[in-house]
């Protein structure tokens, strides 16, 4: 694939928390959140980001826009308003870029939260919330900026009438909104949706992950979107990634993925996704033990102890992250003789 279709490719992006112990706080170990992983996303496309709670997603997420500094590793991001043409593209290392380029930076990368109640300041109106970055940036002020307010507000499904009240005023899913249109206010080209719609009631998580959509086509948006229901991964993302124990496992199109995983991670992962269906009997596969700790991962493949399939080089030596065809990397020894259960959500 040619190199200009690749918006952002991350390089063996890691981030390493210290933790400490004893009265002087000496650095005893490290927690492994993320570690050593590859990844890139095609412009205008949604990468789904997906694995069990722990495994280092929404850590890679902040890590690859710089919201938390990261260990190691390179976060090349293509940019084209650095370059002056709307043709050709400028790369940058957000990793390693100065604070004043990782400032107009921001223009192009934003970030939806999870947690609407958390993530927007009670004490400011939607108007202030929205606008702030119109502010910082210096983008629009005065009318221009209360119009431009208005229509981010009624494309993300608000009425504009209602950018005086404040964020306590509004249900959780009209609170994700504000939240949508504050990340669409410096028309980034990434926006990163770490798990958008996992506080949100089920009736209404349908409709914001419908409007992700309509957003992404009308304003041309790449998503890195973060979530752990598999169902809401296969409906939205063109490509799926998935993480284990801060590593990336496998990365494929979703139809392959779902109906050809080549990990055994993959497929013990999705075997557990229920699926409406009473004829349907699925194979459910338990794994066995409990995760390992990031802070003292096991050696060999990380996946090895709960492994239905593993053998002798899997406790010694680590597998290669690798292409296997048409897109579909994975780190298993066996992945081109193992056969695996197709995964089925509906």
């Amino acid at each position: 694939m040619a190199a200009e279709h690749i918006l952002l490719e991350v390089r063996h992006l890691k981030k390493y928390f210290p933790v400490r112990k004893g009265i002087f706080m000496r650095t005893a170990g490290y927690v492994k959140a993320v570690d050593d992983i590859d990844l890139y996303i095609k412009e205008g496309e949604t990468l789904g980001l997906v694995g069990e709670s722990g495994c280092g997603k929404t850590t890679a997420g902040r890590a690859v826009l710089r919201l938390i500094e990261p260990t190691g590793g390179e976060v090349l991001f293509r940019s084209k308003k650095l370059s002056g043409s709307g043709e050709s593209c400028k790369e940058v290392d957000i990793a390693a870029a100065p604070p004043n380029l990782l400032k107009f930076l921001r223009r192009d990368l934003q970030i939806i939260f999870q947690d609407p109640y958390s993530s927007l300041d009670p004490r400011m109106t939607v108007a202030e919330i929205v606008g702030e970055p119109l502010q910082v940036h210096g983008i629009a002020k005065g009318s221009e900026k209360e119009d431009r307010i208005q229509k981010l507000l009624a494309a993300v499904g608000l009425n504009p009438e209602q950018m005086k009240r404040y964020p306590h005023q509004f249900s959780g899913g009209q609170r994700q909104r504000i939240g949508i249109a504050r990340a669409l206010a410096l028309e980034p080209e990434l926006i990163v949706a770490d798990e958008p719609i996992s506080a949100l009631d089920v009736s209404i998580q349908a409709q914001v992950v419908n409007l992700l959509q309509d957003l992404q086509e009308q304003f041309g948006l790449t998503y890195l979107f973060i979530a752990h229901d598999l169902s809401v991964i296969k409906y939205i993302s063109d490509r799926v990634a998935v993480m284990y124990l801060g590593k990336i496992v496998e990365v494929a199109a979703t139809e392959a993925l779902f109906l050809n995983p080549k990990h055994p991670y993959t497929e013990a992962l999705m075997s557990a996704v229920p699926v409406p269906d009473p004829d349907y009997k699925a194979q459910q596969i338990i794994l066995e033990g409990d995760v390992p700790s990031p802070m003292n991962p096991p050696s060999g493949c990380y996946f090895h102890a709960r492994c239905r399939y593993a053998e002798k080089i899997c406790r010694v030596e680590s597998p290669l992250y690798r292409d296997l065809g048409n897109e579909h990397f994975v780190s298993c020894h066996f992945a081109d003789t193992l056969s695996l259960q197709p995964i089925r959500t509906g």
